[in-house]
């Protein structure tokens, strides 16, 4: 299935979220403090990412990821509202590539990167991971 006829290069998504104590640092365990932890943060930012391309793949189709190279810039107190945007750079067959970016509710940005996803068929995906053994 050719995937470049319908993702094209500069398709956009953003998606937002409030910081609590359950997506803070100290809630997490990544972190002592209740500051939004870098988990929820590269949570977020791969959500907004399928969120750019899922409504353009057919009906048992979906993306899973498979790289993420992220920068946590600046804390983020309980409260705030933080919100992710997610740019397609490329499409490669099935290979997707994004620059991901949060931001404070005051506009900073405190989060930037890249995220990389990969385009599956469901059903094969879910079928060759039923094989896979634990040791």
């Amino acid at each position: 299935m050719d995937f470049t006829e319908v993702l094209k290069p500069g398709l956009t998504a953003e998606l937002s979220e409030t910081v609590t104590a359950k997506n803070a640092a100290s809630g997490l365990g990544s972190g002592g403090l209740p500051v939004y932890g870098t988990p929820s943060m590269i949570l977020l930012m791969e959500m907004t990412s399928f969120a750019v391309v899922a409504d353009f793949l057919p009906p048992g189709w979906s993306t899973v990821g498979t790289e993420v190279n992220i920068k946590h810039l600046a804390a983020t107190p309980l409260g705030m509202k933080v919100r992710a945007h997610a740019e397609l750079l490329s499409v490669d067959g099935r290979a997707l590539s994004f620059k991901v970016e949060a931001f404070d509710e005051t506009g900073r940005k405190i989060g930037e990167g890249t995220h990389s996803r990969f385009i599956v068929d469901n059903e094969r995906f879910m079928a060759k991971t039923a094989t896979i053994k634990s040791a």
